[in-house]
């Protein structure tokens, strides 16, 4: 058997109250139940990253930095646990992108978004813009919570857990897919060269 996939789930939302923890919880598990993935949970609320972009980040921002780029850029796949924030997705979340290059790279990202009547496929879509400018690649099938509030009890767990276990499983077949072909020619090949 070879590698397990190295898969970071990043939650995006860093908001008083988030609801973002649940729904990152119940897809771990699901992705947990592979064991040809190697699931990291990065909670964007667990690192503060600074807001002024510069070209070349000073000691300061490489301090703040250096708990979640390593992280970044040790993983094969992403998987994005976003809310939909006024049509789109959170600011923390563009941060963490903004201030990673290569981290991204040839790497596909997939995404869990929850929210209002789009469960948050607005913010989503947003992001298939972003991510293609990182050379990364996203990948269709998504998991959407249209009013995720009501579809937890208070431990976690789904009430019917049935299609979003399908939808999640979609997701992880194409993630799994992509993640291993790039991983694959990128061993053959340097991306970019």
């Amino acid at each position: 058997m070879s590698e397990p996939l190295r898969v970071a789930v990043i939650v995006a939302s860093v908001r008083d109250g988030r609801f973002g923890p649940v729904i990152a919880n119940w897809f771990t598990g699901v992705a947990r139940e592979r064991q040809s993935l190697d699931v990291d949970v990065i909670d964007l609320i667990e690192h503060d990253l600074p807001n002024r972009l510069s070209q070349s980040p000073d000691l300061e921002v490489q301090a703040q930095l250096s708990a979640v780029s390593p992280r970044l850029a040790a993983a094969d796949a992403f998987v994005v646990v976003t809310p939909e924030y006024n049509h789109s997705y959170p600011a923390s979340l563009k941060s963490l992108i903004d201030w990673h290059t290569t981290e991204w790279h040839a790497k596909p990202v997939g995404f869990v978004g929850y929210g209002g009547l789009a469960g948050g496929m607005r913010a989503v879509e947003h992001l298939r813009q972003i991510f293609a400018e990182t050379h990364s690649v996203t990948v269709r099938d998504t998991v959407g919570f249209h009013g995720p509030w009501g579809q937890f009890d208070e431990q976690g767990n789904l009430i019917d857990p049935t299609e979003a276990e399908a939808a999640a499983k979609t997701l992880l077949d194409s993630l799994e897919w992509w993640g291993t072909a790039l991983k694959d020619k990128k061993a053959q090949q340097p991306y970019g060269s």
